[in-house]
C-alpha cells in the first residue's frame, strides 16, 4: 500500500460563482480559505479504516489475524506494522526467478530451475535489550528453525543470552531506587532485574573458557612457526590466522553452553554467525580484561570478521535487514549491506528521531542517500517499542508459515556457490 502525498493534495480555491463564495453574507476571502474546493482522490488510495470487533473474522482467520491485516489501513504507526509485515513476506518469499535472466548476466545463473531456488539473504540484528527482555524466546524461534542468515547483535546481546542459562532474569519496576538496588547487588535494566550472581556465574564458566582457547591459539601460532621454520623461514602458502574471530568465539560459546533455550546455541548449530564488533564492551570485555593480566597474549581478529560480513552482503543476489533499534548494529549492518549498493529490503524498529543527526534516528530514506538500501526499495521503518510490535510481526510471518517455508526453501541457497 503506497500513497503519493503530491498526487492526493492540492488546494484549490473557490471560483467567483460558486454558491458559497458567492454569499453576501460569508466574507469571500474566509469562505475561500475554509471550504475550498479539494481535488478528487485516486480511486487506488486505501480508505482508513480499522478493525470492526462486531464482524466476526472469516473462518480461515481468527481474531488475531483479523486485527492484524487492518493494521494497514487503520493509520499512524499501526500502519507502519501492517507494512513492516508486508516487507518482510517480500524479502522471504524472493527468488532470483523474480527477475528475468538477460544477455550480460553470468550463464551459471541462466536456468529457471537454479534461479528459483536463490533467495534473499537476511540479516537480523538487535541491541542487547531484546536479550534481557522475553524477546529472547522470540529471537530463538527464528534462529532454531534457521529463518535468518546472519546475525548482528551487541556485547549485552552476547553474554545476557549465556547468563540466562544459569539464572533467570526478574521482573521488576521502572521506579526502583537505584541507590537501594545498588546496596543490594541488583541490577536494573528498565524494569527488569539482575542480580550480581548472575554475572558472577557467567564469569566462572567463560573465564575457563577464555583460558582453554588461549591454548588452543598459542598451540596453532606455534605449530605453524614450527612448519615455516622447517622450511628454512619460507612459506608458500599464506600464513594461516592462528586467532579467534569474534564471531568464531561467539560460536564457541554457544557449543559450549549446549542449552536450548540460548539463541547462541542455535545460532552455531544451523551455522548461522553471530556478529559483534563491540564484543568487548560487557562482561566478555571484562573477564578479557582480568585475563590478559594473568596471561597477556589473548587475541580476537576482527579484522577477519569485517571480511567476512561483508562478503556475505556481497554474495547475495537479494539481501533483506530486519533492525530493532540503533546505535552499533543498525549501522555495521547497513554498512554491510552497502558493500553490494545496498539492500533490497529493510524494516527499522525503534524509537529513534532524526532531529539530532543520530545514525539510530536515521530514516530508511537517509540510507538510501548512502546507497545503504537500493533506490527501488520499499523499506519501513516502525517507531514502536520493539517488545511489542515485534512479535506481532513475526506472528504474521515467520510463525504464520513454518512447515510451508522449510518445505519451499529446500535445496535454497543465497548465493550459487553457498
Amino acid at each position: 500500500m503506497t500513497t503519493n502525498p503530491d498526487e492526493i493534495l492540492s488546494y484549490q480555491p473557490l471560483a467567483s460563482n460558486n454558491v458559497v463564495s458567492a454569499n453576501p453574507h460569508i466574507p469571500s476571502v474566509s469562505a475561500s480559505a475554509v471550504l475550498g474546493e479539494s481535488a478528487s482522490m485516486p480511486d487506488d488510495v486505501p480508505i482508513c479504516k480499522g478493525h470492526d470487533f462486531n464482524t466476526p473474522p472469516p473462518s480461515d482467520k481468527d481474531i488475531m489475524d483479523s486485527i492484524m491485516e487492518s493494521m494497514l489501513t487503520t493509520g499512524f504507526q499501526a500502519t507502519n506494522l501492517g507494512k513492516a509485515v508486508e516487507e518482510i513476506k517480500r524479502m522471504r518469499k524472493w527468488r532470483l526467478s523474480d527477475t528475468p535472466w538477460k544477455a550480460g548476466d553470468d550463464e551459471s545463473l541462466r536456468d529457471p530451475a537454479v534461479r528459483s531456488k536463490i533467495r534473499a539473504r537476511i540479516f537480523f540484528a538487535y541491541t542487547s535489550n531484546q536479550i534481557s527482555c522475553g524477546q529472547r524466546e522470540v529471537i530463538k524461534f527464528l534462529a532454531q528453525h534457521k529463518m535468518i542468515d546472519v546475525i548482528v547483535t551487541t556485547a549485552g546481546g552476547i553474554e545476557e543470552d549465556i547468563i540466562k542459562c544459569f539464572e533467570p532474569t526478574y521482573m521488576g519496576d521502572f521506579k526502583l531506587s537505584g541507590k537501594e538496588l545498588r546496596k543490594k547487588g541488583i541490577n536494573r535494566i528498565g524494569n527488569l532485574l539482575v542480580p550480581n550472581k548472575n554475572y558472577c556465574k557467567f564469569e566462572d564458566w567463560v573465564g575457563p573458557l577464555i583460558s582453554k582457547m588461549h591454548d588452543e591459539q598459542d598451540a596453532a601460532f606455534l605449530e605453524q612457526a614450527k612448519e615455516i621454520a622447517a622450511n628454512d623461514g619460507q612459506s608458500d602458502e599464506p600464513l594461516k590466522p592462528f586467532a579467534y574471530t569474534p564471531s568464531e568465539f561467539i560460536a564457541r560459546l554457544g557449543k559450549e553452553i549446549d542449552n536450548e533455550d540460548s539463541v547462541l546455541y542455535w545460532a552455531q548449530k544451523n551455522d548461522i554467525p553471530v556478529f559483534c564488533p563491540a564484543l568487548t564492551d560487557g562482561s566478555v570485555g571484562d573477564m578479557i580484561y582480568f585475563h590478559s593480566y594473568k596471561r597477556p597474549g589473548f587475541v580476537l581478529d576482527i579484522a577477519r570478521d569485517i571480511r567476512r560480513i561483508n562478503d556475505l552482503s556481497v554474495q547475495s543476489h537479494a539481501s533483506g535487514q530486519i533492525i530493532i533499534g540503533g546505535g552499533l548494529v543498525k549501522h555495521h549492518t547497513c554498512n554491510a549491506n552497502l558493500m553490494r549498493n545496498g539492500a533490497d529490503f529493510s524494516v527499522y524498529i525503534n524509537t529513534g528521531h532524526e532531529f539530532d543527526g543520530s545514525d539510530g534516528g536515521a530514516s530508511p530514506d537517509e540510507a538510501i542517500s548512502w546507497g545503504k538500501i537500493r533506490i527501488n526499495a520499499k523499506p519501513v521503518k516502525v517507531c514502536a517499542d520493539a517488545t511489542i510490535v515485534f512479535p506481532l510481526i513475526v506472528s504474521q510471518t515467520f510463525a504464520k508459515d513454518l512447515e510451508e517455508w522449510k518445505e519451499s526453501t529446500k535445496g535454497c541457497v543465497c548465493w550459487l556457490d553457498d
